[in-house]
């Protein structure tokens, strides 16, 4: 009876580790969690900007006329769905992973759980065989000694605390099995859902591809005035960054004049212990400054790139164009000393930031709410954008110095604006 008792000591022991390592192996990483949570708020964010360009196009189409930023809305909305197709399309994979290990899992709980269903059978039909006390007490007494004795009664003990623990375990497994099968139903559940909404987006994007070639085939014929636009629009750029270089080579000049005699003249801007300090805070807040406006959309990049509708041109934009809605204002994106506020015929106004050794500028407007010598807050409106009556439009050009150097706002700016 003790040889038994240890084979089904032995045997219960390994079902015991087989169980917790099998539970340990499924239990969902960190890393997973992140991902999965990482992919619902990407999707939310670009639910949030298709929702965005919509309503800037509800905007260009009150004016009858199709025009060039509607092709660039229509791009940018093409693009995020697109990208939310994609992620989409990530969690369908992900969850098709996470069924398949729910299946893996419940086949090995079933497993377990037969296993532990058989050996508790055998253990009952044993015991039902020796229930008699009697053969019991006569197992204990026909030991050799007293020390045998005392282990053949501490098996018959265990052996009534391991028939407990087993009926415990089939408890337990069964619990365990029936709350994988339910995750099973939630992840499939959670697939229909996601295969539904996947079809829907792709009917969206068919359409509004539809749609960008209605507008890309109507304005090619209006190529000779897309052209002169683009020219004026190089020459306003140009004119910008001579204001602007004015206005640094203006601070230079009262540094140098300031500087004492005999000593090298400053081929830099020169910052006093405070301003430093704020240009390393505007450092610090690289890719978590506000944006320049409260809602919009990039829909021209930083640096070289080709024309939306004449893949032929380049383009070079010293900034981004961030088309926002009629009636915005621009903000400024921290704190810093307003240097210039120069009129730009044809252009209308814009105003340079000082932060330190930064310098922010915000391009375009109509209305100027601050005089150079001001010292302006994070978020503080600063300025009305103009709005393009022919091409229904709200456009802030925005951009980045250090120095005399030009920078991407976009590395700069907040990406969920």
């Amino acid at each position: 009876m003790s040889k038994l008792f240890i084979k089904k000591n032995r045997s219960v022991l390994s079902a015991i580790i087989i169980l917790c390592f099998f539970m340990l192996s499924t239990l969902p990483s960190h890393a997973q969690k992140q991902t999965k949570k990482e992919l619902e708020n990407k999707k939310k964010q670009l639910q949030k900007e298709i929702e965005k360009t919509n309503q800037l196009l509800a905007e260009t189409k009150k004016n009858k006329k199709l025009s060039l930023n509607q092709l660039v809305i229509l791009n940018k909305k093409i693009s995020a769905r697109e990208e939310l197709i994609a992620t989409i399309n990530n969690e369908i994979y992900m969850l098709n992973k996470n069924i398949e290990e729910n299946n893996k899992s419940i086949n090995k709980l079933q497993s377990d759980l037969d296993k532990l269903k058989a050996e508790y059978a055998k253990m009952i039909y044993y015991a039902y065989k020796n229930q008699d006390a009697y053969s019991r007490l006569m197992y204990v007494f026909a030991a050799k000694d007293f020390q045998q004795a005392y282990m053949r009664l501490k098996y018959l003990q265990q052996y009534s605390d391991y028939r407990h623990k087993q009926a415990e375990m089939i408890v337990g497994t069964q619990k365990d099995l029936n709350q994988k099968v339910q995750e099973l139903e939630t992840k499939k559940a959670d697939k229909r859902d996601l295969l539904s909404n996947e079809v829907e987006e792709k009917k969206n994007l068919t359409t509004e591809k539809t749609e960008k070639e209605q507008v890309f085939s109507s304005l090619q014929q209006q190529e000779n005035k897309l052209k002169k636009d683009l020219e004026k629009k190089k020459e306003d750029a140009k004119k910008l960054q001579q204001a602007i270089q004015r206005i640094i080579e203006k601070e230079l000049e009262k540094q140098v004049s300031e500087a004492p005699k005999g000593k090298p003249k400053p081929t830099k801007l020169l910052l006093t212990p405070e301003a430093q300090q704020l240009s390393n805070n505007f450092s610090s807040n690289k890719a978590k400054l506000p944006w320049p406006v409260a809602k919009g959309i990039i829909s021209e990049k930083f640096g070289v790139h080709p024309h939306p509708l004449m893949p032929n041109i380049d383009i070079n934009n010293n900034g981004v164009d961030i088309t926002t809605n009629n009636g915005s204002v621009a903000r400024a994106v921290f704190e810093g000393e307003v240097k210039g506020v120069v009129s730009m015929p044809g252009a209308g106004q814009f105003i340079l930031v000082r932060h330190g050794e930064f310098l922010t500028v915000y391009s375009n407007l109509k209305e100027v709410y601050v005089k150079v010598g001001d010292k302006v807050t994070t978020k503080q409106n600063i300025g009305s954008i103009l709005y393009d009556d022919d091409d229904a439009k709200t456009v802030l050009h925005f951009e980045i110095w250090k120095g005399q150097t030009k920078l991407n706002p976009e590395d700069w700016l907040y990406k969920n604006n």
